[in-house]
């Protein structure tokens, strides 16, 4: 499926450089025609007016092609692409460096929950060991409230199914913070290649455009264009692939770290059910 979107968004590029490279030839062919019945004279002659290395290296700074060139002779639509595939890029690498590192502290307390929480005296005294902003210690806050809300219309509702209810529903909350970011990736993901296709298809209209008012398909009248055009399809790919392998990376370990999350939530309703038995 992949290949065939890659084949999707290629081919246009593919098919107007083709169409380019044969118009360019032409001319070419008939410039080298034309300069075939060259005199001796102007051979011999020709050393003489090449130019210095330092005209060689003036005409490499000046050069119009690369990604300066592109930003300083591009339009206001191509300069807004860029700055959008820019900003979906940078977007996506901080949710992905931030997920990263909310998932290894989630990990580390998780370790200190084994350490600290299982240990302690009561479920009140394991909470307060616990790290504040911590999920556990939200779930174990949640449960603990849930013995003390258990009165009036909520004491009608049996014990066990309400303490449940607090825990599960502390749970979900906690997913849906770890969840958090990664629809922005699966957006970047799959559009970040379109948005690149789109000044694709802007690069070829100043093509077709500058061959119009040039009246000839000569290469460096097109050059530039074709070349921007190639350029922003290939940063919308660049944008998208980190996107989406940094989307089924960070799921994978979200799935670790809510497994760590549920086995707490189960046994900490289990711990609580036990506590109010023997009271």
């Amino acid at each position: 499926m992949m290949k065939t979107l890659f084949a999707r968004l290629l081919a246009p590029a593919a098919a107007a450089i083709l169409a380019v490279c044969l118009l360019g030839a032409l001319p070419a062919a008939h410039a080298r025609n034309d300069a075939a019945p060259a005199t001796v004279g102007t051979a011999a002659a020709a050393p003489a007016d090449a130019p210095a290395p330092a005209q060689h290296a003036s005409a490499n700074a000046d050069s119009p092609y690369g990604i300066g060139a592109l930003w300083a002779q591009s339009d206001a639509v191509t300069k807004a692409v860029l700055a959008i595939l820019v900003i979906m890029s940078m977007s996506s690498w901080y949710v992905i460096v931030i997920k990263l590192l909310e998932q290894s502290r989630m990990g580390r307390q998780a370790r200190q929950v084994d350490d600290a929480f299982w240990s302690a005296s009561s479920v009140q005294a394991g909470t307060a060991k616990l790290a504040e902003g911590s999920p556990f210690r939200f779930i174990a806050d949640a449960g603990v409230h849930a013995t003390e809300k258990h009165v009036g219309l909520r004491g009608k509702v049996d014990f066990a199914d309400f303490v449940d209810l607090c825990i599960h529903r502390a749970t979900e909350r906690v997913q849906r913070r770890l969840s958090n970011g990664m629809s922005l990736l699966a957006t970047v993901g799959s559009t970040s290649p379109f948005v690149g296709l789109f000044g694709t298809v802007w690069g070829i209209y100043h093509a077709l455009t500058a061959i119009g008012v040039a009246g000839q398909a000569s290469i460096d009248k097109v050059a530039g264009p074709v070349g921007e055009a190639l350029i922003m399809t290939a940063i919308g790919l660049a944008v998208a692939v980190p996107a989406v392998l940094g989307y089924n990376w960070l799921l994978r370990r979200n799935v670790a770290v809510m497994d760590d999350v549920r086995e707490f939530s189960g046994e900490l309703h289990s711990v609580i059910l036990a506590g109010s038995a023997t009271a």
